[in-house]
């Protein structure tokens, strides 16, 4: 099973003239096999969450020069189902991932090559764990974000809630975070809280009474977020999406 050479760093390094630098090419790549990988495997979302989540955590103790992503990243998903109770075998693993570099290929034989990749992620993953220190359990945004959309439906008039997207659009704006690090750089509260930011900025949708209120709506969701905090978490988000663009 071949896979893209990588290169080295942190998940949001920038390179000249803010570009994306190599290494956050790369890492944005194989979160994005994490992503597609997790889906036709059936995992759920929090299990695909802590799976990004450990594979860029593994990357920021580490030097990605000394290993392959991808292998830490089939690793990161093989732990991530133990971590959230949803097991996956090593062989579905390998078959998923070997499918999604080999489209066309056929499914890889229970030979030499298949074993040797079965005990790689096995090894793999016991390296993760040691490098992480056994800390693989995170909080994420997911049920935050799920409880400041209830309460926000009921804040706004059901007309406006109907007619645009916003919850749909925050669910994929919260996805799509963890292409990058983000997850390791806010708070999953903050987090939960600039996507839905974000979606109701791109549909013009204003909360009723805001002008009124004694503090703006995002801080009743969280007394510590401030309006710079959300600004760099949309930041990154922006970045995340631009390079997107840029990456086939």
């Amino acid at each position: 099973m071949e896979a893209p050479e990588g290169g080295g760093g942190g998940p949001a390094a920038r390179g000249p003239e803010a570009q994306p630098a190599p290494e956050a090419r790369v890492h944005f790549r194989v979160a994005r096999f994490i992503m597609e990988a997790g889906v036709k495997l059936g995992m759920r979302s929090i299990p695909i969450a802590t799976a990004c989540t450990i594979y860029h955590k593994f990357f920021c103790e580490t030097n990605l020069d000394a290993y392959d992503p991808y292998l830490i990243a089939m690793s990161s998903i093989y732990l991530a189902g133990k971590v959230e109770e949803q097991h996956l075998r090593t062989r579905d693993i390998i078959n998923v991932s070997n499918r999604y570099f080999n489209p066309s290929g056929e499914p890889l034989e229970l030979d030499s090559r298949f074993w040797e990749l079965r005990d790689s992620i096995v090894q793999c993953e016991l390296l993760m764990l040691r490098v992480l220190r056994f800390q693989v359990s995170f909080q994420h945004p997911h049920k935050y974000l799920l409880h400041y959309l209830v309460s926000l439906k009921n804040w706004l008039n059901r007309h406006s809630w109907q007619r645009t997207p916003v919850a749909v659009t925050a669910w994929a704006l919260l996805r799509d975070s963890y292409h990058g690090g983000l997850c390791l750089r806010f708070q999953a509260q903050h987090i939960a809280v600039a996507v839905l930011y974000l979606a109701l900025q791109v549909y013009g949708v204003e909360v009723p009474a805001e002008v009124e209120a004694e503090k703006p709506w995002w801080q009743v969701f969280s007394d510590d977020l401030t309006k710079p905090i959300i600004d760099n978490i949309v930041s990154d988000l922006i970045q995340i999406y631009t390079m997107d663009t840029e990456i086939p």
